[in-house]
């Protein structure tokens, strides 16, 4: 198979300068805030936008280099398949947030829920629709049990609203 490559459509800037403190979801983070540039080219592609108040961003994990398919994630001390896990270190370093879309000015998006670094490189927008995205009876596999490790996590200082 060929080589896929992607071309960033804008850059992502939140107060996160460093690896160190970045909540392990947006979810966490209610309290946390940032902007997306959408570079000129790709302007037009933001009507309609407004009219949604979630949105995913696709993005690359710029910092992450190379990769284990065994890794142990934050929330458990087990080892764990690496599709199992949310962690930025992938074969594709490829990152998805649900965040909350404030506002938009221009081709500056201003959003809330923040959970990547500052000038990460964006690659797509997709908008949140409940009606699809929101699934019932679902799994939720080896943190099923860890939820009291993310009410911890919750409930820690740096992270509330």
């Amino acid at each position: 198979m060929k080589q896929i490559c992607y071309k960033p459509i804008g850059l992502i800037h939140s107060d996160y300068k460093q690896k160190d403190g970045v909540p392990i979801q947006g979810a966490f983070s209610k309290g946390s805030s940032g902007w997306v540039e959408i570079f000129p080219e790709y302007q037009a592609g933001l009507t309609d936008l407004d009219g949604f108040s979630h949105i995913f961003l696709i993005y690359h994990f710029h910092l992450s280099s190379g990769y284990s398919l065994l890794t142990k994630p934050f929330l458990d001390d087990k080892v764990h398949g690496i599709f199992s896990i949310r962690a930025p270190k992938r074969p594709n370093p490829i990152g998805l947030s649900v965040v909350k879309l404030e506002k938009i000015i221009e081709n500056k998006l201003y959003i809330t829920e923040v959970d990547m670094i500052d000038n990460t490189p964006l690659l797509d927008i997709k908008p949140y629709v409940s009606k699809v995205d929101t699934r019932e009876n679902t799994r939720s596999g080896w943190t099923t049990d860890k939820m009291e490790n993310i009410q911890k996590y919750l409930s820690d200082d740096r992270f509330g609203d």
